[in-house]
């Protein structure tokens, strides 16, 4: 069993920085591959980065490559989101999750986290 708690959300002008943290609980944490989600009011959920157990491969989405990092320290029990040149249309809560393998597909993770709230004005 994990238990996930992000960290490090709020509110930010556009062109800005934030880096999301993602926090585990549970000994197997580095066993898992961890992915961050988002969702925005009215939209889907959205697959935003994942990683793998050993943090030796990652994957983007498109609309957040070269922007954003996703990194992780597992002796820690810690994953990152390093966001930045942050736009008005990263808005949204975003979700860190848990499972087998790092795919961009949300049903491929089991464990999932209450979300923190980004927040990007113009």
């Amino acid at each position: 069993q994990v238990q996930l708690v992000e960290s490090g959300g709020g509110l930010v002008q556009a062109g800005d920085s934030l880096r999301l943290a993602c926090a585990a609980s549970g000994r197997t944490f580095s066993r898992y591959a961890v992915g961050w989600f988002r969702r925005a009011p009215g939209k889907d959920r959205q697959f935003v980065a994942s990683i793998n157990w050993s943090g030796t491969n990652t994957d983007y989405a498109d609309s957040v490559k070269g922007r954003f990092t996703i990194s992780r320290d597992n002796a820690k029990n810690t994953v990152y989101l390093q966001m930045n040149s942050l736009k008005p249309e990263d808005t949204a809560v975003y979700y860190c999750a848990a499972g087998g393998s790092y795919l961009s597909t949300a049903n491929y993770y089991d464990y999932w986290g209450p979300g923190t709230q980004v927040t990007v004005s113009i």
